[in-house]
């Protein structure tokens, strides 16, 4: 099969039917944002309507998508001025404990108000909720007590996934997680997964009946935004190696040692007081720090090289005076670049004219497994490009370890880092830079094959449900 044929593909599983159903959808973030859950929500949406009628709500304004789209609009009622006044008083602490499972939490009774409306105006067959925000997975439960429609919940991180959520505020929220995560199951009529070690870990809490409920069903990549040639020129007398997407580990080195004063410590640890811990994790890796000291001991070890090797950052959304500042603490300047956020498909292209492809996550000094895999590797996978993966033991690496073309590291080791570096450097000055077929994952990795496996769900689950009239 063609992998990059969507319309052939996806309009050859709607033909069994003379028209399409309805679909509605909810899922908050959209474009014009650039999360990674509106590029995704985009994505899946845009393949659905080869099969769908689309009704979809979000919390987005002004958003974007296929003009055969119904898109409606439901605004928060997030108390802004309020919010923002307890946290001039310092009452953040309160706040963090009071609002749960997240400030999206402000959008549930407007988007269930809007979305009943709609759903009264034009009934559809099924209602889509893909989450994150996990608040809108309480909509769409409340829009089946209300419609008597089957619901098919989509969790793109779980509420108890320990690589996004080591803490919990306390030992009441962590068992609110764990009861939320559990209760959307029951509700639902399917519930998808993109991890299967947290897939694992909730059907190992839930009574049988619902253990059937759960798939696995990953993130991947669109194929089509890899077909365009690339127009940026590559520079071959440097070697660059390119980091996509945020990294959260700036804040742990911000400060110098000398810099932690009694009353920062005494904040700090007020912030932290009463939390619930779920797994040991060091944010430190999750920053270009360790990679780019990495590049300046293999700069030490080959001055021939020197201002030749060079990490850039593309899509931060930390304030630049602390990425600054971080990058002016270590040293690290000279080597490593830090852009702000970016179109998607801008940054698939910068990865695509890499020189090396870099994806770090936290480390876990516990040695707990990581459940997580980042967006980010299905998208590098698609390239030829060598990949250095400095991850965790856990699904990440389990799942890049027999991949072509890819070097994983633990996420603090400087050393293996050098190594890989200076092997891909060997390679690309002395004209033969690293390229690696990985054509046969396509499939595997594509939108389509992915929306192919919705489909069937959403087949068997209105299959299986009796709407009331």
């Amino acid at each position: 099969m063609n992998q990059f044929n969507s319309s052939a593909v996806l309009n050859s599983l709607s033909n069994s039917s003379k028209s399409k159903r309805t679909l509605f959808c909810l899922t908050y973030d959209l474009p014009p944002l650039t999360t990674p859950i509106a590029n995704r929500a985009q994505k899946l949406l845009a393949q659905f309507q080869h099969s769908w009628q689309l009704q979809v709500l979000t919390g987005t304004k002004n958003a974007a998508l296929n003009p055969e789209a119904n898109i409606n609009y439901a605004e928060t009622w997030y108390p802004k001025t309020l919010i923002e006044l307890l946290g001039k008083l310092r009452l953040d602490k309160f706040l963090s404990w009071l609002i749960w499972p997240e400030p999206h939490i402000f959008w549930v009774l407007p988007a269930i108000i809007k979305g009943y409306q709609l759903i009264q105006k034009q009934r559809p067959d099924a209602i889509f909720v893909l989450m994150m925000p996990y608040s809108a997975g309480l909509v769409g439960i409340v829009l089946k007590w209300l419609t008597g429609l089957p619901l098919i919940l989509s969790l793109d991180d779980s509420p108890t996934c320990t690589d996004m959520h080591p803490n919990a505020m306390s030992w009441l929220h962590h068992h609110l997680d764990n009861w939320l995560e559990e209760f959307y199951v029951r509700q639902s009529n399917a519930t998808v997964y993109v991890s299967q070690f947290n897939l694992d870990a909730v059907k190992n809490r839930l009574a049988p009946p619902h253990k059937s409920k759960l798939h696995l069903i990953r993130c991947g990549a669109d194929p089509q935004d890899f077909t365009p040639p690339i127009s940026t020129p590559v520079n071959d007398s440097n070697l660059e190696i390119v980091y996509t997407g945020g990294m959260n580990g700036w804040y742990q080195f911000y400060h110098q040692n000398q810099e932690k004063s009694f009353l920062k410590k005494l904040y700090q640890a007020w912030m932290e007081l009463g939390y619930y811990q779920r797994a040991t994790i060091d944010y430190r890796s999750s920053s270009p720090v360790f990679a780019g000291k990495a590049i300046q001991q293999v700069l030490t070890q080959h001055p021939e090289w020197q201002d030749k090797i060079h990490l850039a950052v593309y899509g931060n959304s930390f304030p630049e005076s602390v990425v600054q500042r971080v990058l002016e603490n270590q040293t690290l300047t000279d080597v490593v670049s830090v852009s702000g956020s970016l179109p998607h498909f801008q940054a698939i292209q910068l990865a695509r004219q890499a020189d090396l492809l870099f994806i770090t996550l936290p480390n876990r000094p516990d040695g707990s497994s990581g459940g997580r895999i980042s967006c980010k590797t299905y998208e590098y996978l698609m390239t030829d490009r060598p990949i250095l993966a400095a991850v965790p033991q856990g699904e990440n690496w389990d799942y890049l370890q027999d991949k072509p073309g890819v070097w994983l590291v633990e996420p603090t080791d400087i050393e293996a880092m050098s190594q890989v570096i200076a092997t891909v450097a060997t390679a690309k000055f002395s004209g033969n830079s690293l390229r690696f077929d990985r054509s046969h994952l396509h499939e595997e990795l594509s939108y389509i094959n992915l929306v192919k496996n919705y489909l069937q769900i959403f087949d068997e689950v209105c299959s299986k449900t009796i709407i009331p009239k």
